[in-house]
């Protein structure tokens, strides 16, 4: 019997696409969610048909040549997936660093205060070259504790190493906020600090990498 691959779907965003007015408009979060979104899950749910239709046909070249296709639309799927979650609207709990209280205290433990962390992971974010995502990323058995880490990854590329968990990310494609900041891209990472859901941040940290990836099953 022939492998059928899953079909991925859009997930919802949980909110309105007004929610997290004024720091990034609902004319964004539409077209983000339901447009970029939903073009990668579509390139994503092609690339996976035509890798089954290789491997049945057992062209290992044609396998090969999909890789590339799979890692970037895939990753978009993920990407997205998580981001849309590590959202909140500012007037929630959920957004407030309150709710996250051992994830806040093993961030003071890493760069000494909240303020030394934003300013860490803004520089970050600001250094990317082109497109691509900041992350903080928890990586378990790194030390005797697990360490908390500032990660900067190209394109679509996802958090996916061994003991990686991403705990939130930052979109730092041009299409996730230049239609409201338009150059002024210091100012997005300024103010995406104040919808952050950290409530789900905690939960990603107390958890496991697949307790983090179980938002991809929305989708399927």
């Amino acid at each position: 019997m022939a492998y059928k691959p899953h079909t991925y779907s859009l997930p919802p965003l949980g909110y309105e696409y007004n929610a997290l007015e004024p720091h990034i408009s609902a004319q964004i979060m539409e077209l983000h969610h339901s447009k970029h979104h939903n073009t990668y899950i579509t390139s994503l749910n092609a690339a996976l048909s035509n890798l089954a239709t290789a491997s049945a046909a057992g062209d290992v070249p044609g396998q090969i040549a999909l890789q590339p296709l799979i890692k970037f639309h895939g990753g978009g799927h993920i990407n997205h997936s998580l981001f849309w979650q590590n959202l909140a609207p500012a007037s929630s709990a959920e957004a407030k660093p309150s709710s996250a209280p051992k994830l806040t205290e093993a961030i003071k433990q890493t760069w000494g205060d909240e303020a030394a962390f934003r300013e860490a992971f803004k520089a970050a974010l600001l250094g990317i070259q082109g497109s691509g995502w900041g992350w903080l990323v928890k990586v378990e058995g790194a030390t005797k504790d697990d360490r908390l880490t500032i990660v900067t990854t190209k394109d679509q590329d996802p958090i996916v190493g061994k003991g990686e968990v991403p705990i939130f990310g930052v979109d730092m494609w041009e299409h996730a906020y230049y239609l409201q900041y338009l150059n002024g891209k210091a100012a997005y990472v300024d103010n995406i600090w104040n919808i952050i859901n950290w409530k789900t941040a905690e939960e990603r940290y107390l958890g496991k990498q697949g307790d983090a990836f179980k938002v991809l099953k929305a989708s399927m």
